[in-house]
């Protein structure tokens, strides 16, 4: 059974979630401060977490912060309204994905299904790329940059990914999101743009990851 966090102050929301995902073997643990979820992280082992934006002792943006510096644990954000900059800011921080409140039960747990099946979906042959300075091991989801590991999130390892495969070839945003979402969806092509800037952020000094205006993203790593 797959165990999920969420860390809401809304302590009426748990329970009903809680009988929900059971249904799907799902077991949802719950915590209505970060205190209290950051105790459970450090004692339980959990496949993803779900975060909510308004928080008591901190925000959900700074609880994500934390969560990142040592975890990295796939990470949905619950954000009020829907609103943009909350989404924008959720992904910069390291979110894996984001849902407006109020949700449906079955979405919230669409969007957690669709991470986890990334995470643990095999890895298309060859099981390893190696470009100039820059090894992606798609097997053990390990990116080793100038033989240093880099630490990524699981959506910015399968964008990786997903562009290494394809040097050259131009991935359009609306493309990109659809892919590593594994759904139909809103289109939100800021999302990718913020992705790609924090994937790159991670690969510097290497500049493998090309922006063709109007057009995309191209991986124009040369292999080693």
């Amino acid at each position: 059974m797959r165990r999920i966090l969420m860390i809401d102050d809304d302590a009426l929301l748990a329970a009903p979630l809680a009988t929900y995902f059971r249904r799907f073997d799902y077991d949802l643990d719950s915590a209505v401060t970060p205190s209290e979820g950051l105790a459970k992280l450090r004692t339980n082992t959990y496949d993803a977490a779900i975060l909510d934006v308004m928080l008591p002792e901190m925000d959900g943006f700074e609880l994500c912060r934390t969560i990142r510096r040592d975890s990295d644990i796939p990470i949905v954000m619950l954000t009020a309204r829907g609103d943009v900059m909350d989404r924008i800011v959720g992904l910069e921080i390291g979110a894996d994905d984001y849902i407006p409140k109020p949700f449906e039960p079955r979405e919230l747990l669409t969007r957690i299904q669709t991470i986890l099946r990334r995470a643990r979906a095999p890895a298309a042959s060859p099981q390893k790329l190696v470009f100039d300075g820059l090894s992606i091991d798609l097997e053990r989801r390990q990116v080793l940059r100038q033989g240093e590991p880099v630490e990524l999130t699981g959506t910015e390892f399968e964008l990786l990914a997903m562009l290494a495969k394809s040097p050259q070839r131009v991935f359009h945003r609306d493309e990109i999101l659809n892919r590593l979402r594994g759904q139909d969806a809103d289109l939100y092509t800021r999302a990718v743009d913020i992705l790609v800037s924090r994937l790159r952020k991670k690969l510097e000094p290497l500049d493998c990851i090309k922006t063709l205006r109007n057009a995309g993203y191209a991986f124009a790593g040369g292999h080693a």
